[in-house]
């Protein structure tokens, strides 16, 4: 089973995001997590209250306290800081589930 978060963010500088998923990935994958779908999204059909997202993906970690303890890293709260936060300007929990394995 997996702890997945579906995001939909509204990226403003790709460049900078893309900085921030290079220096990031290392620090995810030391608590078992990743990515699963990515998408670049070009229109959305149903915004929720004029709402822009032009970035949707899944994150996964392998239980809910590697998910805790990803977000309250002070590494990862210091590449946030440095590369997300001047990237992206809107961020949305869209879903947050368990996930069975698929095997």
């Amino acid at each position: 089973m997996q702890y997945e978060r579906l995001v939909g963010l509204n990226i403003t500088n790709d460049e900078v995001y893309q900085q921030y998923r290079t220096a990031m990935k290392p620090i995810l994958e030391s608590y078992g997590g990743g990515f699963g779908y990515d998408f670049k999204v070009s229109e959305v059909l149903f915004p929720e209250a004029e709402k822009s997202i032009n970035r949707v993906f899944t994150i996964y970690f392998p239980s809910q306290k590697a998910m805790d303890e990803f977000f309250s890293n002070s590494d990862y709260k210091k590449v946030r800081n440095l590369y997300f936060k001047p990237s992206v300007a809107e961020t949305f929990l869209l879903a947050s589930y368990k996930k069975e394995d698929a095997h």
